[in-house]
């Protein structure tokens, strides 16, 4: 395989074995060097516009995991901004402010230093908050490449109560981190949800409410105008068939539950 692919497969950048399992030889490799191709460590190569943290962790002999995993895995997240979450069979090697993952149950990715899927799930529910670690998983078992069975296998003993905590809210079936994160809230606070309810006239609402309070969740793309067009008629579509309608949005979900909260339970009391 040319260089230039390879290096694109494995991100931007990767070390001899990733690249010779992709079919790079030796002499492929000297030829790109002279070609430009960057070389920042002894075995390491990197496009010119590979990404410095990359380039980093494959330096470090690091695999990314937890919430810096997420991405590699195309899983759902929170915005997260400070050290990057690695692996390292040495833990004294980390360098930096990294935050250090130990154990691994399956082998790393082959082309990316990555943990494999399953070690990133455990990394971090074990390491984030309840709404990070339960997106993370809720996405991977909606997608049918983990199972909960799998994952609470590996949190036996009265140690691993919050792990199991988060699992027990999974089920697979959000079409989004919105979804996943309302529902979860909605019923924790003792409130009947059905997800993807089928609305005469209207179509699929995101969540139905004690069987009358429809809930929409809108992401960035309902920005656009006739999105916005759509929904209102939806929205008026319910209300003229007796529900009654409220919609949030990712700042409401994400940054303000505890208010998105509050209103739901002032809606449905007036009815209870």
């Amino acid at each position: 395989m040319d260089v230039l692919k390879a290096l694109e497969l494995c991100g931007g950048a990767a070390r001899r074995p990733a690249l010779a399992a992709l079919g790079v030889d030796d002499a492929a490799l000297r030829r790109a060097v002279r070609a430009g191709i960057l070389q920042p460590d002894r075995g390491l190569y990197a496009l010119p516009t590979a990404a410095p943290g990359l380039v980093a962790v494959l330096r470090n002999r690091e695999l990314l995991t937890c919430t810096s995993a997420a991405s590699a895995y195309s899983l759902w997240s929170l915005p997260y901004v400070g050290p990057r979450h690695v692996y390292h069979r040495r833990r004294e090697a980390v360098h930096g402010e990294a935050v250090h993952h130990a154990g691994l149950v399956l082998p790393r990715s082959r082309l990316q230093p990555v943990a494999a899927l399953a070690d990133v799930l455990i990394h971090a529910v074990r390491c984030l908050s309840f709404a990070e670690s339960l997106v993370m998983v809720e996405c991977a078992v909606g997608r049918g490449d983990m199972t909960v069975d799998f994952l609470r296998q590996r949190f036996p003993g009265n140690r691993n109560g919050k792990a199991r905590a988060v699992l027990d809210w999974v089920e697979g079936g959000s079409d989004s981190l919105l979804e996943t994160l309302a529902r979860t809230y909605f019923r924790q606070a003792g409130i009947t949800v059905q997800s993807q309810v089928y609305l005469e006239r209207v179509g699929y609402v995101d969540l139905l409410l004690d069987g009358w309070l429809v809930v929409e969740l809108d992401g960035r793309h309902h920005a656009e105008w006739k999105q916005v067009q759509k929904d209102h008629r939806r929205n008026n579509e319910s209300v003229l068939q007796g529900y009654t309608a409220l919609r949030y949005y990712y700042a409401d979900v994400v940054y303000q539950p505890q208010k998105m909260m509050e209103q739901v339970l002032a809606v449905l009391r007036r009815r209870r």
